[in-house]
């Protein structure tokens, strides 16, 4: 009798599991279907909506004034300004450290040259293809001048051209100057490759520069490193 009890039990419970079944699945599909009535907005819509951009407004920041770190440990020193002594700038160990000297302003008809052979007749002017040159901003140092150092006399003069004569040997020098050539020796530019010949001249002491030229810091370099004409007997 109690296993046909039992046996009942279970046949009445498995019937309703089987009937709460079926109600799940007739319910899961009547929230799954689509009322056909209903209309519905095109998926474009929902994407032009997503990609419209957001305009953000940033507001503008505001400059705080700069806040002293550690004021109580470091002060500004007091300085008096009648104890501050302006001084001149060091000039620079060698000529590599002068600035190029600034292109002066030539006539409309003069060319730049190239002159080949070139034969120094002085310490700044030389004689090449007909033409008599003298480099321009320098003034040379006189054939027969004596320079003394440290009580010593020697013919700087004659050194000074000797040492032109020499860096001139076998080179062209590229010059402007004039479409003719002129009887007597005209003051102008020139260079060996970048190399400017008025800046080499008077950096190494061999030349002094006019007072209106642009190399007078060549000038005192040359005499703070007792250089060409300023230094001993070469």
């Amino acid at each position: 009798m109690v296993s046909l009890a039992r046996s009942q039990t279970a046949i009445a419970l498995a019937s309703v599991l089987l009937l709460a079944g079926v109600l799940l699945i007739v319910w899961a599909r009547g929230s799954l279907s689509v009322d056909e009535s209903t209309p519905t907005s095109p998926p474009s819509a929902e994407i032009h909506q997503t990609d419209r951009p957001t305009m953000l407004t940033i507001p503008a920041r505001r400059r705080s004034p700069a806040r002293t770190v550690a004021q109580d440990l470091i002060t500004p020193p007091q300085l008096d300004p009648d104890q501050l002594e302006r001084i001149e700038a060091r000039p620079p160990l060698s000529d590599l450290g002068l600035a190029v000297p600034p292109k002066t302003p030539m006539p409309q008809d003069w060319r730049e040259v190239l002159l080949y052979r070139p034969i120094a007749t002085s310490s700044v002017t030389f004689e090449a293809m007909g033409r008599n040159i003298a480099i321009s901003g320098v003034q040379g140092v006189d054939l027969d001048k004596t320079c003394s150092f440290h009580d010593v006399a020697w013919p700087c003069g004659q050194r000074a051209r000797a040492v032109f004569t020499s860096w001139l040997r076998g080179r062209a020098l590229n010059c402007f100057v004039p479409p003719e050539t002129e009887r007597f020796a005209i003051a102008a530019p020139c260079r060996l490759g970048r190399q400017d010949a008025g800046a080499w001249l008077v950096s190494n002491g061999w030349a002094t520069a006019l007072p209106s030229g642009i190399y007078s810091k060549a000038e005192a370099v040359a005499k703070g490193a007792q250089m060409g004409i300023f230094g001993p007997p070469q």
